[in-house]
């Protein structure tokens, strides 16, 4: 195919490559430099263009490739545009200190609270909290396998009841099953 006959074709086909660049983008800036690129790609690899095969749906694939490409680099990249004055939110950091002083204070209360509780159903729970099974702690304590399960059932029990009186006033706890 020569280069007269190949601009030929492709100047027919650039109002559908212009509606297809906006079909993708939704932008009208986007689908210009989507088209740009399509049309300069098309054109360095028109030798690469098999003549006798569908040249709309090679100058199509083109476009859609590079759309893709595009879309797969923004998301990979994931720029955050700082439209603010001195770029504030960028040179803000990103850098979040967290204190974890109210969540050591809630957990020295809530250890002193099952220190409180009655031997019976507090080794049992302790034992089921870091990590032993029903049957373990069965096995271990010398205790029938239901008996076991129901001193955990009223060691949480009364450890709800607890926290209800200690922590009336925040109802997210009391959601501890």
């Amino acid at each position: 195919m020569s280069q007269v006959e190949f601009f030929s074709r492709f100047d027919q086909l650039t109002a559908l490559l212009q509606a297809f660049a906006y079909n993708l983008t939704k932008n009208q800036d986007d689908a210009k430099d989507l088209f740009q690129e399509t049309a300069f790609r098309a054109l360095t690899n028109r030798d690469k263009f098999s003549p006798g095969t569908n040249f709309k749906a090679w100058s199509f694939t083109i476009m859609k490739n590079i759309f893709i490409n595009n879309y797969r680099k923004k998301m990979k990249a994931n720029t955050i545009m700082d439209s603010t004055d001195n770029m504030y939110y960028i040179n803000s950091g990103s850098t979040t200190i967290s204190n974890g002083a109210e969540a050591n204070i809630l957990m020295k209360e809530i250890t002193g609270m099952i220190e409180r509780l009655d031997d019976s159903i507090r080794i049992p729970f302790l034992m089921h909290y870091q990590g032993f099974k029903y049957q373990e702690i069965a096995d271990e304590l010398k205790l029938p396998l239901g008996t076991v399960k129901s001193r955990i059932f009223f060691a949480r029990k009364e450890l709800k009841e607890m926290i209800g009186v200690n922590y009336s006033s925040l109802p997210d706890l009391m959601a501890i099953d």
